[in-house]
């Protein structure tokens, strides 16, 4: 179970999506049964989401198998089409990560605190939209598969056994990474915050839908070529502890998207590197969560 963001007639409507039978519901029922107007704005849901909503919402659709839309049928977008805010990221948190990165010119040591950097929020786009390879300033154009959280309220200085009551759920995110420009800048936030460089989707599970922590297998491949390759119980800082570290002196909102890190196997990793290129489609996948799928233009 999952909720996305569509467009459907050149307007963004929010679905409930049953991953079980491949449907999804335009959400505008439930949402006048509660007599609210009809959300059609990610960020607003999860401002107004109430806990009991998740099993409402199972109920309300569990007998309209008459509107579900075939999944395959839908324009998804980003779930998150306009974050609020820039997106939140993890460097080097992954130790089998740590290990290939050497050659890449970043450090090698093993954190000791979480390594923070954000990427600007016109870098969002959603599943089968392009990532435009902008070859007029970089070339060594990267890909990195990682898990993404979503925060579901507003909370500073959160203790770390009561994080997960933080999080409105997960997705996937592509972490796509300008190798010479984060090089050359002698930062991040450039080399990774060029236009449509962070594809998210195909939905936002629901923390209700998964255990806790989140210990999932997460893969990347570009084409058919299987490249990354881990699981999410392999994160140096794990999800409780971004969520505790990260809010200490800084407000948490909802609709906040926190990239947890990527595993070994990025393109600068190998030896000769395998950099995206026109023509290329990168797959992220995180089971429990689904696949986002994008071709490089």
């Amino acid at each position: 179970m999952a909720f996305g963001s569509v467009k459907i007639d050149g307007q963004i409507s929010l679905v409930y999506i049953d991953r079980d039978k491949e449907v999804a519901y335009v959400m505008d029922d439930f949402f006048e049964q509660q007599s609210m107007v009809p959300i059609r704005n990610m960020n607003r849901f999860i401002q107004l989401y109430q806990v009991q909503w998740w099993e409402e919402i199972k109920e309300f659709f569990r007998e309209k198998t008459s509107q579900g839309l075939p999944i395959d049928s839908l324009c998804l977008t980003a779930p998150i089409p306009e974050p609020m805010r820039n997106i939140v990221c993890l460097g080097k948190n992954y130790l089998d990560h740590i290990k290939e990165i050497t050659s890449m010119g970043i450090g090698s040591d093993t954190p000791s605190a979480p390594i923070y950097f954000t990427k600007a929020t016109h870098t969002v786009i959603g599943p089968s939209e392009k990532i435009l390879s902008h070859e007029k300033i970089t070339q060594k154009l990267d890909y990195e598969a990682e898990l993404a959280v979503i925060i579901g309220k507003k909370g500073i200085d959160i203790k770390q056994e009561e994080a997960e009551s933080y999080i409105f759920g997960y997705t996937i995110a592509n972490d796509i990474s300008a190798r010479d420009l984060q090089q050359n800048h002698m930062q991040w936030y450039k080399g990774k915050s060029l236009v449509t460089h962070c594809p998210t989707g195909p939905w936002i599970v629901p923390k209700e839908s998964l255990p806790y922590p989140p210990y999932l297998p997460i893969r990347a491949y570009v084409n058919d070529e299987l490249r990354q390759q881990s699981n999410t119980d392999q994160l140096l800082f794990g999800v409780s502890d971004i969520i505790c570290d990260l809010s200490k002196g800084y407000e948490l909102r909802p609709g906040d998207i926190i990239l947890t890190g990527t595993p070994s196997g990025v393109g600068q990793g190998f030896s000769p590197p395998k950099y995206l290129k026109r023509g290329d489609v990168v797959t992220c996948i995180i089971d429990g969560i689904g696949s986002l799928s994008n071709p490089v233009e």
